[in-house]
């Protein structure tokens, strides 16, 4: 047996210790990936829009579809969310570039300049670019309407100032829009098609203030999307679509840039699981599935109502609101009787939440024109029928289908979830179940059900409506928050995060006047 010389095998060890060492070194050298980081971090870090749909602060907590989205997300990774939101979209992107969040969890459009610096996850649902004015004001229908509009405020201006400056301005005043967002790049890429399009970029605003802006008539014109206009509409409702500066565009969150593709890979099977599992849908419904139509009428009389009658009743909202929402059952109150304490109603229902003689003696209720003992009772009423609504449907949507069993009656809410299934749709789904509950009034299918002919169409507008009111609500407690705590008239349309604590009904009371008299409140027509 050849043995090999001991000064050889040192050698070798020596290499081999070596190599070893040096392969440790490339090891402990290659940086972790960002989704290494993360989790050794234990916290995922989520740059979001603070407003009424991306993120804010409800009842029940911290809310929103992003909130609720990125939660999952955070989930999912195994580690602790941490919001940090933003009250301006220009905000986030720098955010993102200099790694003081991982990702941006808000709706962004995919635009040119954003996708070339950062990377947008999957497209979670669509919005159009839009063109608001108020309503009543001359309306342009296209660019070159609105430019027409333009050049003849240019022409004005003209006659009167003495400088090129103040000119130019006449016409670029009447739009403006938000620094670094979306609709600043759509209008300067027009403008290479529409040179005389002029508009002026503000960068101590945001989008909300700029809409506000123009529903008081101090703004002729300014840019948003489809959903945000529908949100805005519910605190302002003389806003008003004038014309669609783009076609349905993709909105999605961001992530940096890098060769490391770890955590865009997760968001990107994160999404693939929401939608297939229909968690994107429902939270879809629940944010966003209410808006779709406008009533101006409506809601104009609404937003006067909630100035001039709630401060009166706010306070008996909160006292027997019991576990709900105040301004849930407010706006349950204002859906049944426009906050009349004396509506009627041909059909034998009577008060404030216009009860009917059998539901008003079940739950204690003496005098249903007594709004104390009304709302006591309407809310006493509303919570035997939400401890009633099956365990399986989500905690968050049960008290839509409580107040849909409210107006139609239990049975027939049952008989809609029962079609649903049928149908092959989710009975434990909001979204999928008010879209059967007309079908009730229909012999094809009610003659199918255990309770026969219904209203569903009404029961569901009803339910929608409520919806639409309590956002409005919320937003209008918030922004007088806000504008309390605030001097610089910055206006949120959600409550404020940073320490300030919701209007109560009682300082409600303190800052809007109260209805002259009762002659007033009765002279509410009712509708049930």
């Amino acid at each position: 047996m050849r043995l090999i010389p001991f000064a050889r095998i040192r050698h070798y060890l020596l290499l081999s210790a070596a190599v070893l060492m040096l392969s440790a070194c490339q090891i402990e050298s290659k940086p972790a990936s960002e989704l290494d980081q993360i989790k050794q971090r234990g916290v995922l870090r989520v740059g979001t829009l603070n407003n009424q749909l991306s993120y804010y602060i409800g009842p029940d907590g911290q809310a929103g579809l992003d909130y609720e989205l990125a939660r999952q997300f955070a989930d999912q990774l195994g580690v602790r969310l941490e919001i940090k939101p933003a009250y301006r979209q220009a905000e986030l992107f720098p955010m993102l570039k200099r790694g003081d969040i991982d990702l941006i969890a808000t709706g962004l459009s995919q635009s040119k300049n954003a996708v070339n610096q950062f990377r947008p996850g999957p497209a979670y649902y669509y919005v159009s670019q839009q063109v608001v004015y108020k309503n009543g004001d001359l309306r342009p229908r296209n660019l070159e309407q609105l430019i027409s509009y333009q050049s003849e405020k240019q022409q004005n201006a003209s006659s009167e100032a003495q400088d090129d400056d103040s000119i130019n301005d006449a016409a670029a005043a009447t739009l403006q829009v938000v620094k670094q967002s979306q609709y600043a790049s759509t209008l300067r890429r027009l403008q290479k098609d529409y040179p005389e399009l002029a508009f002026q970029v503000i960068s101590n605003a945001d989008t909300n203030d700029l809409l506000k802006k123009v529903s008081q008539g101090e703004l002729r014109f300014t840019v948003t999307d489809s959903v945000e206009l529908s949100l805005a509409q519910r605190l302002y409702p003389d806003l008003a679509l004038a014309f669609e500066l783009t076609e349905d565009q993709p909105v999605s969150w961001f992530v940096r840039r890098s060769p490391d593709e770890s955590l865009y890979a997760m968001l990107i099977e994160f999404f693939g699981d929401v939608n297939q599992s229909g968690e994107l849908a429902r939270l879809e419904e629940k944010y966003i599935g209410h808006i779709g139509s406008f009533d101006y009428v409506d809601t104009r009389a609404f937003i006067r109502a909630l100035d001039s009658r709630l401060p009166k009743w706010a306070p008996l909202f909160e006292q027997y609101s019991a576990e709900f929402d105040w301004r849930l059952i407010a706006a349950l109150a204002y859906q049944e009787s426009h906050w009349n304490p004396l509506a009627k109603s041909p059909t034998g229902v009577r008060g404030m939440m216009m009860l009917t003689l059998p539901t008003a003696k079940s739950v204690g209720v003496r005098n249903r024109l007594d709004p104390e003992q009304s709302i006591k009772g309407g809310v006493e009423y509303l919570r035997r029928i939400v401890s009633r609504v099956p365990e399986s449907i989500p905690q968050h949507e049960k008290i839509w289908f409580a107040l849909a069993s409210y107006n139609v009656g239990f049975g027939h809410m049952m008989d809609a979830r029962r079609l649903t299934k049928k149908q092959g749709a989710n009975p434990d789904s909001w979204g999928d179940v008010k879209e059967r509950l007309p079908l009730l009034r229909q012999k094809k299918y009610f003659s199918q059900t255990r309770y026969g002919f219904a209203r569903g169409d009404e029961a569901r507008n009803y339910v929608e409506n409520i919806r639409r009111y309590y956002q409005s609500i919320i937003g209008h407690v918030g922004q007088r928050s806000y504008l309390q705590a605030n001097d610089d008239g910055e206006i949120l349309v959600i409550p404020p995060l940073e320490g300030e604590e919701l209007l109560t009904p009682d300082e409600i009371s303190d800052v809007a006047s109260e209805p002259s008299d009762e002659a007033e409140l009765s002279s509410v027509s009712a509708e049930k």
